[in-house]
């Protein structure tokens, strides 16, 4: 799940929470996979929900200071 895809999101109503916890979902997803072959199996560090709310957080008030950048100019 990209930044533009999380803050799209968020614009459209769903709370951090519940952002996290699909963030966290998806980024899990992506390790589960890559651990399955022999050479990666361990590769990767599953999130948690702690960690995925951080990396939410992030992508959102990345957006916000953009934003107040532009409008300022």
């Amino acid at each position: 799940m990209r930044e533009e895809e999380i803050v799209k999101l968020w614009k459209n109503g769903i709370d951090k929470n519940k952002l996290a916890e699909i963030y966290k979902r998806s980024y899990n997803q992506q390790i589960k996979i890559i651990r399955s072959s022999v050479k990666h199996r361990h590769s990767g560090k599953f999130i948690s929900n702690y960690e995925a709310l951080a990396c939410v957080e992030r992508a959102i008030y990345k957006n916000i200071m953009d934003n107040n950048m532009q409008k300022k100019l």
